[in-house]
Protein backbone atom coordinates (compact mmCIF):
# COMPACT_ATOMS: atom_id res chain seq x y z
CA UNK A 1 0.00 0.00 0.00
CA UNK A 2 1.33 3.34 -1.05
CA UNK A 3 1.13 6.26 1.17
CA UNK A 4 1.39 10.10 0.55
CA UNK A 5 2.68 12.79 2.68
CA UNK A 6 0.85 15.60 3.78
CA UNK A 7 2.13 18.75 5.32
CA UNK A 8 2.21 17.84 9.00
CA UNK A 9 0.02 19.75 11.60
CA UNK A 10 1.80 21.04 14.87
CA UNK A 11 1.08 18.17 17.04
CA UNK A 12 0.62 15.20 15.96
CA UNK A 13 1.52 13.98 11.81
CA UNK A 14 -1.35 12.32 9.68
CA UNK A 15 -0.74 9.10 7.34
CA UNK A 16 -3.60 9.07 4.30
CA UNK A 17 -4.01 6.77 1.40
CA UNK A 18 -4.06 7.64 -2.22
CA UNK A 19 -7.27 8.23 -4.35
CA UNK A 20 -8.64 4.85 -5.81
CA UNK A 21 -11.91 4.17 -7.90
CA UNK A 22 -13.50 1.01 -8.04
CA UNK A 23 -12.83 -0.92 -11.72
CA UNK A 24 -15.85 0.08 -14.03
CA UNK A 25 -15.82 -3.61 -15.46
CA UNK A 26 -18.93 -5.78 -15.05
CA UNK A 27 -22.41 -5.09 -13.95
CA UNK A 28 -23.23 -1.85 -10.98
CA UNK A 29 -25.32 -2.29 -8.67
CA UNK A 30 -26.55 0.45 -5.62
CA UNK A 31 -27.71 -0.97 -2.49
CA UNK A 32 -28.41 0.46 1.02
CA UNK A 33 -26.04 -0.87 3.83
CA UNK A 34 -27.67 -3.12 6.37
CA UNK A 35 -27.26 -2.10 9.95
CA UNK A 36 -26.25 -4.22 12.24
CA UNK A 37 -25.99 -5.26 16.23
CA UNK A 38 -22.41 -4.21 17.15
CA UNK A 39 -20.23 -6.51 16.65
CA UNK A 40 -18.42 -9.09 19.93
CA UNK A 41 -16.14 -7.36 21.53
CA UNK A 42 -13.36 -10.26 22.07
CA UNK A 43 -11.96 -12.33 19.36
CA UNK A 44 -13.68 -15.81 19.19
CA UNK A 45 -12.03 -19.14 17.99
CA UNK A 46 -11.73 -19.42 14.29
CA UNK A 47 -14.82 -21.06 12.93
CA UNK A 48 -16.38 -21.65 9.13
CA UNK A 49 -17.17 -18.69 8.12
CA UNK A 50 -20.58 -18.45 7.31
CA UNK A 51 -21.84 -17.26 3.70
CA UNK A 52 -21.75 -13.42 3.61
CA UNK A 53 -24.32 -10.89 2.91
CA UNK A 54 -24.56 -9.49 -0.66
CA UNK A 55 -24.73 -6.37 0.72
CA UNK A 56 -22.31 -4.31 3.08
CA UNK A 57 -23.75 -4.81 7.13
CA UNK A 58 -22.22 -2.24 9.93
CA UNK A 59 -22.65 -0.97 13.06
CA UNK A 60 -21.63 2.73 14.51
CA UNK A 61 -21.95 6.57 14.48
CA UNK A 62 -22.59 7.99 11.29
CA UNK A 63 -21.81 11.56 12.01
CA UNK A 64 -18.69 13.50 11.72
CA UNK A 65 -15.69 12.33 14.05
CA UNK A 66 -17.62 8.62 13.44
CA UNK A 67 -17.03 5.48 12.83
CA UNK A 68 -18.39 2.08 11.39
CA UNK A 69 -17.22 -1.51 11.71
CA UNK A 70 -18.96 -3.84 9.42
CA UNK A 71 -18.85 -6.99 6.78
CA UNK A 72 -18.06 -6.45 3.06
CA UNK A 73 -20.44 -8.25 0.73
CA UNK A 74 -19.60 -11.92 -0.05
CA UNK A 75 -17.05 -12.27 -2.54
CA UNK A 76 -15.47 -8.44 -2.37
CA UNK A 77 -11.95 -8.62 -3.53
CA UNK A 78 -11.63 -4.54 -3.00
CA UNK A 79 -13.65 -2.11 -1.14
CA UNK A 80 -14.05 1.59 -0.62
CA UNK A 81 -14.71 4.10 1.56
CA UNK A 82 -14.95 7.09 -0.53
CA UNK A 83 -11.27 7.57 -1.54
CA UNK A 84 -9.57 5.22 1.00
CA UNK A 85 -9.47 1.54 0.31
CA UNK A 86 -10.62 -0.71 3.26
CA UNK A 87 -9.02 -3.22 4.70
CA UNK A 88 -10.79 -6.48 5.40
CA UNK A 89 -10.07 -9.79 7.12
CA UNK A 90 -10.73 -13.22 6.21
CA UNK A 91 -14.56 -13.13 7.52
CA UNK A 92 -14.75 -9.59 5.68
CA UNK A 93 -14.95 -7.34 8.73
CA UNK A 94 -13.81 -4.15 8.37
CA UNK A 95 -13.59 -0.97 10.64
CA UNK A 96 -13.84 3.04 8.58
CA UNK A 97 -14.83 6.46 9.81
CA UNK A 98 -15.25 10.02 9.46
CA UNK A 99 -13.15 12.97 9.73
CA UNK A 100 -14.47 15.84 11.39
CA UNK A 101 -15.45 17.53 8.68
CA UNK A 102 -16.09 15.25 6.37
CA UNK A 103 -18.52 15.70 3.59
CA UNK A 104 -22.24 15.28 4.12
CA UNK A 105 -22.55 11.71 1.80
CA UNK A 106 -19.71 9.19 0.83
CA UNK A 107 -20.24 5.87 -0.26
CA UNK A 108 -18.95 2.09 0.24
CA UNK A 109 -18.22 0.39 -2.82
CA UNK A 110 -17.17 -3.10 -3.18
CA UNK A 111 -15.74 -5.17 -6.05
CA UNK A 112 -16.59 -8.38 -6.67
CA UNK A 113 -14.70 -11.49 -7.95
CA UNK A 114 -17.39 -11.98 -10.65
CA UNK A 115 -17.13 -8.05 -11.84
CA UNK A 116 -20.28 -6.79 -10.47
CA UNK A 117 -19.49 -3.22 -7.94
CA UNK A 118 -21.80 -3.24 -5.12
CA UNK A 119 -22.58 0.60 -4.07
CA UNK A 120 -24.11 1.31 -0.72
CA UNK A 121 -24.80 5.63 0.10
CA UNK A 122 -24.36 6.68 3.60
CA UNK A 123 -25.58 9.96 4.71
CA UNK A 124 -22.92 11.61 7.16
CA UNK A 125 -24.62 14.33 9.89
CA UNK A 126 -23.03 17.59 10.44
CA UNK A 127 -22.13 18.45 14.36
CA UNK A 128 -22.89 21.74 16.22
CA UNK A 129 -19.05 22.11 17.12
CA UNK A 130 -17.86 24.47 20.07
CA UNK A 131 -17.08 27.68 17.53
CA UNK A 132 -16.02 30.80 19.77
CA UNK A 133 -15.80 34.41 18.01
CA UNK A 134 -13.50 36.03 18.65
CA UNK A 135 -12.91 40.16 18.31
CA UNK A 136 -8.95 39.77 17.60
CA UNK A 137 -6.52 38.91 14.84
CA UNK A 138 -4.88 35.74 14.53
CA UNK A 139 -1.29 35.88 16.05
CA UNK A 140 0.82 35.23 13.23
CA UNK A 141 2.59 31.24 12.88
CA UNK A 142 6.23 30.68 12.50
CA UNK A 143 8.67 29.56 14.69
CA UNK A 144 12.29 29.68 14.88
CA UNK A 145 15.00 27.27 12.88
CA UNK A 146 16.38 25.84 15.84
CA UNK A 147 12.77 25.28 16.97
CA UNK A 148 12.03 23.69 13.52
CA UNK A 149 15.43 21.75 13.52
CA UNK A 150 13.88 19.50 16.97
CA UNK A 151 10.65 19.50 15.92
CA UNK A 152 11.03 17.55 12.02
CA UNK A 153 12.14 13.97 13.93
CA UNK A 154 9.47 14.43 16.19
CA UNK A 155 6.88 14.78 13.53
CA UNK A 156 8.54 12.02 11.10
CA UNK A 157 8.78 9.61 14.41
CA UNK A 158 5.19 10.17 14.65
CA UNK A 159 4.36 9.71 11.21
CA UNK A 160 6.39 6.62 11.11
CA UNK A 161 4.01 5.21 14.20
CA UNK A 162 1.27 5.73 12.52
CA UNK A 163 1.84 3.99 9.17
CA UNK A 164 2.63 0.54 11.48
CA UNK A 165 0.69 -2.47 11.02
CA UNK A 166 0.67 -4.61 13.99
CA UNK A 167 -2.28 -6.94 13.24
CA UNK A 168 -4.01 -5.74 16.73
CA UNK A 169 -7.58 -6.35 17.27
CA UNK A 170 -9.06 -3.52 19.29
CA UNK A 171 -10.63 -2.03 16.61
CA UNK A 172 -13.69 -4.93 17.22
CA UNK A 173 -14.10 -3.76 21.21
CA UNK A 174 -15.77 -1.34 22.78
CA UNK A 175 -13.86 1.24 23.78
CA UNK A 176 -13.69 2.52 27.80
CA UNK A 177 -12.54 5.88 28.91
CA UNK A 178 -9.03 5.65 29.97
CA UNK A 179 -9.96 7.64 32.97
CA UNK A 180 -12.47 9.18 34.70
CA UNK A 181 -12.35 13.15 35.50
CA UNK A 182 -13.71 16.33 34.28
CA UNK A 183 -13.61 17.13 30.07
CA UNK A 184 -11.75 20.53 30.29
CA UNK A 185 -11.64 20.13 26.04
CA UNK A 186 -13.56 18.92 23.63
CA UNK A 187 -13.05 17.32 20.31
CA UNK A 188 -13.46 19.55 17.45
CA UNK A 189 -13.73 23.52 19.49
CA UNK A 190 -12.26 26.08 17.55
CA UNK A 191 -12.02 29.28 17.60
CA UNK A 192 -12.85 32.10 14.93
CA UNK A 193 -10.24 35.24 15.01
CA UNK A 194 -12.11 38.09 12.98
CA UNK A 195 -13.05 35.57 10.24
CA UNK A 196 -10.11 33.73 10.13
CA UNK A 197 -10.16 30.50 11.44
CA UNK A 198 -7.70 28.78 14.13
CA UNK A 199 -6.94 24.92 14.27
CA UNK A 200 -9.71 23.19 16.09
CA UNK A 201 -9.15 20.85 18.84
CA UNK A 202 -8.16 17.30 17.57
CA UNK A 203 -9.02 15.35 20.68
CA UNK A 204 -10.49 15.62 24.14
CA UNK A 205 -8.63 16.79 27.69
CA UNK A 206 -9.12 15.02 31.09
CA UNK A 207 -8.40 16.32 33.86
CA UNK A 208 -8.69 15.13 37.71
CA UNK A 209 -6.72 18.31 39.20
CA UNK A 210 -3.94 16.65 40.14
CA UNK A 211 -1.26 14.95 38.51
CA UNK A 212 -0.34 11.01 38.59
CA UNK A 213 -3.99 9.71 38.05
CA UNK A 214 -3.35 6.59 36.20
CA UNK A 215 -5.03 6.24 32.85
CA UNK A 216 -5.91 3.01 31.10
CA UNK A 217 -5.69 1.68 27.74
CA UNK A 218 -9.25 1.90 26.02
CA UNK A 219 -8.79 -1.04 23.95
CA UNK A 220 -6.67 -3.57 23.21
CA UNK A 221 -3.63 -2.59 20.84
CA UNK A 222 0.56 -2.68 20.73
CA UNK A 223 2.33 0.19 21.20
CA UNK A 224 4.01 1.81 18.32
CA UNK A 225 5.56 4.83 20.23
CA UNK A 226 6.92 5.86 23.35
CA UNK A 227 8.33 9.03 24.15
CA UNK A 228 9.70 10.93 27.26
CA UNK A 229 10.49 14.63 25.73
CA UNK A 230 8.91 15.56 22.68
CA UNK A 231 8.80 19.51 22.79
CA UNK A 232 4.81 19.94 22.32
CA UNK A 233 3.47 16.22 23.38
CA UNK A 234 5.74 15.85 25.81
CA UNK A 235 5.90 11.88 26.80
CA UNK A 236 4.01 10.94 24.19
CA UNK A 237 2.30 7.15 24.04
CA UNK A 238 0.69 5.50 20.66
CA UNK A 239 -0.95 2.36 20.19
CA UNK A 240 -2.17 1.43 17.05
CA UNK A 241 -5.65 -0.78 17.19
CA UNK A 242 -5.46 -2.47 14.05
CA UNK A 243 -7.20 -1.63 10.43
CA UNK A 244 -5.32 2.08 10.58
CA UNK A 245 -7.34 3.55 14.15
CA UNK A 246 -4.87 4.55 16.81
CA UNK A 247 -5.12 6.55 19.93
CA UNK A 248 -2.35 8.90 21.24
CA UNK A 249 -2.07 10.08 24.91
CA UNK A 250 0.20 13.22 25.37
CA UNK A 251 1.98 15.04 28.56
CA UNK A 252 1.99 11.95 30.99
CA UNK A 253 4.24 12.51 33.97
CA UNK A 254 4.89 8.58 33.72
CA UNK A 255 4.95 6.15 30.44
CA UNK A 256 4.54 2.12 31.53
CA UNK A 257 4.91 0.38 28.63
CA UNK A 258 7.65 0.50 25.69
CA UNK A 259 7.61 0.15 22.11
CA UNK A 260 6.29 -3.05 20.85
CA UNK A 261 4.43 -4.18 23.64
CA UNK A 262 1.12 -5.49 23.59
CA UNK A 263 -1.36 -4.19 25.93
CA UNK A 264 -5.04 -5.31 27.07
CA UNK A 265 -8.23 -2.87 27.61
CA UNK A 266 -8.07 -1.27 31.06
CA UNK A 267 -4.33 -2.38 31.22
CA UNK A 268 -2.42 0.50 33.15
CA UNK A 269 -0.11 2.46 30.55
CA UNK A 270 0.61 5.88 32.03
CA UNK A 271 -0.03 8.57 34.95
CA UNK A 272 -1.69 12.15 33.83
CA UNK A 273 1.07 14.89 33.82
CA UNK A 274 1.65 18.54 31.69
CA UNK A 275 4.74 17.34 29.89
CA UNK A 276 5.75 19.01 26.71
CA UNK A 277 3.69 22.68 26.24
CA UNK A 278 0.70 22.33 28.99
CA UNK A 279 -0.98 24.26 31.03
CA UNK A 280 -1.98 22.06 33.62
CA UNK A 281 -1.75 18.19 34.65
CA UNK A 282 -4.76 16.70 32.03
CA UNK A 283 -4.70 13.64 29.79
CA UNK A 284 -5.14 14.58 26.18
CA UNK A 285 -6.87 11.14 23.79
CA UNK A 286 -6.63 11.72 20.42
CA UNK A 287 -8.16 8.78 18.38
CA UNK A 288 -7.30 8.50 14.29
CA UNK A 289 -7.87 6.57 11.78
CA UNK A 290 -5.55 7.03 8.78
CA UNK A 291 -5.98 10.69 8.12
CA UNK A 292 -9.47 11.71 10.05
CA UNK A 293 -9.54 12.77 13.19
CA UNK A 294 -12.30 11.37 15.92
CA UNK A 295 -13.97 12.08 18.19
CA UNK A 296 -13.24 10.10 21.03
CA UNK A 297 -16.75 10.58 22.61
CA UNK A 298 -18.13 8.77 19.99
CA UNK A 299 -16.33 5.67 20.88
CA UNK A 300 -17.02 5.47 24.68
CA UNK A 301 -19.97 7.15 25.39
CA UNK A 302 -21.10 9.76 27.72
CA UNK A 303 -18.36 9.55 31.14
CA UNK A 304 -20.23 7.70 34.11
Amino acid sequence: MKFIRVAPLLLLANACVPAVEPESSGSAEVVQPVRTAPMPTSTPAPEAAPARPSTFTFAGELEQGGWIRGTVPGGTVEAMLGTEKLAFDAQGRFFAAFDRDAPASTRLVARLADGQTITSLLAIAPRDWDIEHVDAALRPGGSSEAFRRRRQPELDAIWNARLKETGAQGWRQDFIWPVSGRISGRFGSQRIYRGEPGSYHSGIDITTGTAGTPYVAPADGVVVLAVDDFSLEGKLLIIDHGQGLNSAFLHSSRLYVKEGDRVTKGQHIGDIGSSGRATGPHLHWSLKWRNARLDPLLFTGPMR
